[in-house]
């Protein structure tokens, strides 16, 4: 059976062509720079916003964060105004994918269309569907190569004395029911993500090639993008037992894992 082969690079192809930040940003609310502080503190904090635009005229030329007016007892939100500072600033054509990294050393950002602050996005936005989806591409190709390097350690079925019999049977039971449903392919399609990891990991030669330092962090990496898969296709929240720091650091190494597990032939 021939088994055809997804790459990081058509992952990486199908968001930098197609999908952009511009499809999980915020409209940034934006207020008068003449407006009193008193007034928007009550508005903001009513509408549980950390930061509004502050408006001259039609345009946003800066912001507003609700801490720098809890001390203020008086004057204009123009006394308080923020300008944007290029580091805070993305394209609203910026592909969602260069977004992650970025989002690593800025957690807040404000969104340029056209030359004009329209909007802003935050690590929470990464709990919308368009980010969800690259999340889960990265970890299901990261699963199927892994799938992938098991076949091409474990020839003529090796891999069935290294399993751990109980989940050799697990992967079997699940196979013949799909034998009786006229849908079995293969026996190793029916691996978990946990047996795939385990077998990966019996290979020192395997362990060296991608970077992985030890069986050990091996196991703890692989397990942390397991329980995100879990996570994503349950529709979780994707921080619940972590924070947007590591996920954004799990998401870069799964993706150099992945470009490493791809250059292994």
């Amino acid at each position: 059976m021939k088994h055809l082969k997804s790459t990081s690079q058509d992952l990486r192809n199908l968001f930098e062509s197609s999908i952009t930040i511009e499809y999980v940003a915020e409209s940034l609310k934006a207020v008068s720079a003449e407006e009193s502080v008193t007034e928007v503190l009550h508005w903001m904090k009513t509408q549980d916003f950390d930061v509004v635009g502050i408006k001259t005229g039609e345009k946003i030329t800066g912001y507003v964060e609700r801490a720098s007016l809890m001390s203020a007892q008086s004057g204009k939100c123009s006394d308080y105004q923020r300008l944007f500072h290029p580091q805070e600033l993305i394209a609203i054509s910026t592909p969602l994918l260069k977004l992650l990294p970025i989002l690593q050393q800025t957690p807040r950002l404000f969104v340029l269309d056209c030359n004009q602050v329209s909007g802003i996005i935050t690590c929470g936005d990464l709990q919308k569907a368009p980010a969800r989806m690259l999340l889960f591409g990265l970890v299901t190709l990261l699963e199927m190569n892994l799938l992938r390097l098991v076949r091409l350690y474990y020839p003529q079925d090796s891999w069935q004395k290294v399993l751990k019999p109980e989940r050799l049977e697990v992967a079997q039971r699940l196979w013949r029911e799909s034998q009786e449903r006229n849908e079995a392919t293969d026996l190793l399609d029916y691996l978990q993500f946990c047996d795939k990891r385990e077998l990966v990991l019996n290979q020192p030669e395997l362990l060296q090639q991608l970077g992985l330092k030890s069986k050990r962090f091996g196991e703890r990496f692989l397990k942390s993008a397991e329980q995100l898969r879990n996570r994503l296709a349950h529709a979780q929240n994707l921080v619940s037992a972590s924070s947007w720091i590591e996920l954004l650091s799990l998401a870069e190494a799964m993706e150099m894992l992945l470009i490493r597990c791809e250059e292994v032939e």
